[in-house]
């Protein structure tokens, strides 16, 4: 097997787990989301499918794959067909820049092929140099999918569940960018790997701490980029029935909550990434390996679980803004005060010649 062959065979493998996996954590978010929240509002919650009501993701996925899918009288066929797609396949294609857990070495087990015992990998599909670039770029592209929902429906709630998603995401990307300014600049590096090595050590040296201003600018603008509760505009299902998506039903729908749900994890991930230290423990002491399995995935895994949980505990405390508070908040406070951090930390770099 020629080296060209290898590398292709591993990216495919590395593509088929992360996919594979954002399906999976997708079913899994919507039970967990579901009896959180249930716990919180003293439910039950779906309980009755399944052990704990663990199969009930997969019940709903046969009752929408079997479900008849409707469509207006008076929408643009190929625009309401293609909306789905747009979102799912922009949600999949950021999560290709994102590496999920810490680089390890492959185990020499015998039934391997030589030349990947012992190799050093990491589930990462793409290591770009200009990585957060090519997230923010493409994230951008999400929103295109989300109005061709609202506008190809040909009904009042869809569209204007279409314009607030244009008119929120146009205003919080730009806070969410300010957000990430300062990290590039600490770590001076645009890749993900290179900022969560920047914040090894110990934990006061993640960037939740030296970047607080960053960190809450970004989660809150993080939160109505995904539009979740209080940012959930676009939906708005007390006012405008359930915005973009009114009109959709069947694996259509699927494909919207699925689309949104990823683009969810995706944000949790990059928080742990950016801001949480990665797969950095914030012990020096602590081993890198127990039992010759990395502890980094057992670090990683739990501060992505508990920024998803973070996600959902809002979502049952919450309630929703306003719209024009909505728009206010975002440009009369979020942009400001990441636009004033990014100035007050650049300034201590020139100043000082260091950056973190």
């Amino acid at each position: 097997m020629t080296p060209f062959t290898q590398e292709l065979l591993i990216a495919v493998v590395k593509i088929a787990v992360v996919i594979g996996t954002l399906l999976g954590a997708f079913s899994l978010m919507t039970w967990i989301e579901r009896r959180t929240l249930a716990f919180m509002q003293y439910r039950l919650g779906p309980n009755r499918t399944g052990p704990f009501g663990l199969f009930q993701p997969i019940a709903d996925g046969i009752k929408l794959f079997f479900k008849e899918e409707a469509m207006p009288a008076a929408a643009d066929k190929w625009a309401f067909l293609a909306a789905p797609v747009v979102a799912v396949a922009t949600a999949l294609l950021a999560t290709a820049v994102i590496p999920y857990g810490p680089p390890f070495s492959l185990p020499g087990w015998g039934w391997l092929p030589d030349w990947l015992q012992g190799r050093d990998v990491q589930i990462l599909i793409a290591d770009l140099e200009v990585g957060l670039l090519f997230i923010f770029a493409v994230t951008a592209l999400g929103v295109y999918g989300l109005v061709l929902a609202g506008w190809a429906a040909n009904s009042k709630y869809s569209l204007l569940g279409g314009l607030r998603s244009s008119a929120q995401m146009f205003s919080y990307e730009l806070a969410l960018g300010f957000s990430w300014v300062t990290l590039i600049l600490a770590a001076q590096s645009f890749r993900i790997n290179d900022i969560v090595a920047d914040q090894a050590g110990w934990f006061w040296h993640w960037n939740v701490f030296v970047h607080i201003p960053a960190f809450l600018v970004y989660f809150l603008a993080a939160s109505a980029e995904v539009a979740r509760i209080p940012f959930d505009l676009p939906e708005g299902e007390s006012e405008i029935v359930a915005g973009f998506h009114t009109e959709y039903s069947s694996m259509r729908f699927a494909l919207i909550q699925m689309g949104e749900y990823i683009n969810l994890i995706t944000v949790a991930v990059l928080a742990t990434n950016l801001f949480l230290g990665g797969w950095n423990s914030g012990v020096p002491a602590t081993p890198e390996a127990l039992l010759g399995f990395p502890l980094g995935f057992v670090w990683w895994g739990a501060k992505v679980a508990f920024v998803l949980f973070v996600f959902i505990w809002l979502r049952g405390t919450l309630p929703r803004f306003r719209y024009d508070q909505l728009m206010q908040f975002g440009w009369k406070v979020l942009i400001p005060v990441a636009a004033v951090w990014v100035m007050v930390f650049a300034g201590w770099v020139a100043l000082t010649g260091r950056s973190g």
